[in-house]
């Protein structure tokens, strides 16, 4: 199985960016799918970004044109940069990788906006 770790939340003003890093415990070159989703307080979880067979990017409209998802290979790790952060980019961000059957998840990273 892949274990994924989520690092590089926390507090930070209007405007401001951070760089999220998702490391894996195994190899994810392989993977069909690696993507952010995000989670704030009284709504659904929505798909942030995702990266399809390695190479395909999409992205939510919200964030479209403010955030970058990426992977290093070498490093067995997954990118979300977020820039222009707004107070509604507030959330828990967790990473999701499938590979194959299996569908992977982090247990998530605080990302609070605020002034």
């Amino acid at each position: 199985q892949v274990q994924l770790v989520e690092s590089g939340g926390g507090l930070v003003q209007p405007g401001g960016s951070l760089l999220l890093s998702c490391a894996a415990s195994g190899s994810i070159f392989r993977a069909i799918a690696m993507a952010w989703y995000r989670q704030a307080p009284g709504k659904q979880r929505e798909l942030v970004a995702v990266i399809q067979n390695g190479v395909t990017t999409n992205y939510a409209d919200a964030v479209k044109g403010r955030f970058t998802i990426s992977r290093d290979n070498g490093k067995n790790t997954v990118y979300l940069q977020m820039n222009s952060l707004k107070p509604e980019d507030t959330a828990v961000y967790s990473c999701n990788v499938v590979i194959g059957r299996l569908s992977y998840w982090g247990q998530g990273t605080q990302v609070t906006v605020s002034s």
